[in-house]
């Protein structure tokens, strides 16, 4: 992979995990509820269920790939569209509605805690989505395996995630009020969050060919 590309996907992904998503939100809530420990815990689980996803989907794009280099394409122009769909969907969704993603977390065991946090990533079909959307868009078959490129791109992503993730499970308490009370601060969320889906979206239908 060119140097440029990956600085291109660790830029797009740190913009992307800035602003919180339903992750990050039971991780706060793990924080708030039991402290720094609990939160950063959560965090070492959801970074394990993202390396579940990422593994598995290594595994189904270099499939595509094999299937056809035009299937793969396809993939690619499908993800850039589920991108734009997933900001305009942002755009449009009510402010209250972030801070009702916060669930509450009654007490549990360290590493209850662990388990449970990376079984919810797991199981969560939305993560598998987005990085089935996202990480095609910075690989490109003539660059080598496709496999180590995902693999590559993945492994980036979840280090990255796992520093945002941390500083919000260690900030959780003090930085509460301002993220999730202010009806003000949730549309501006929503908003800077669904403009940078649509543009990486964008970018991406309509990148030159050679780059794919």
């Amino acid at each position: 992979m060119e140097f440029s590309t990956i600085w291109l996907f660790v830029i797009a992904a740190s913009t992307l995990l800035i602003i919180p998503g339903p992750a990050v939100f039971y991780i706060m809530a793990r924080s708030i509820d039991q402290g720094k420990k609990a939160g950063l815990v959560s965090v070492l689980g959801v970074s394990l269920g993202g390396s579940v996803h990422v593994i598995a989907g290594a595994i189904g794009v270099s499939a595509i790939l094999m299937t056809s280099a035009t299937a793969f394409h396809i993939v690619k122009y499908l993800g850039a569209a589920y991108l734009i769909y997933l900001g305009c969907k942002t755009l449009f969704s009510k402010a209250d509605n972030t801070a009702s993603e916060i669930p509450k977390a009654p007490r549990k065991k360290l590493r209850k805690i662990f388990y449970e946090s990376a079984l919810v990533e797991v199981m969560n079909p939305k993560t598998a989505l987005f990085f089935l959307a996202f990480f095609p868009q910075f690989i490109s078959p003539t660059a080598g395996s496709v496999t180590v490129q995902f693999l590559l791109l993945g492994t980036l992503f979840i280090i990255l995630a796992f520093v945002s993730d941390g500083l919000y499970a260690v900030l959780a308490a003090s930085m509460r009020k301002r993220i999730v009370s202010s009806t003000a601060s949730s549309k501006v969320v929503n908003r800077i969050t669904g403009y940078l889906y649509i543009a990486l979206g964008i970018f991406s239908a309509f990148a030159s060919p050679s780059k794919t």
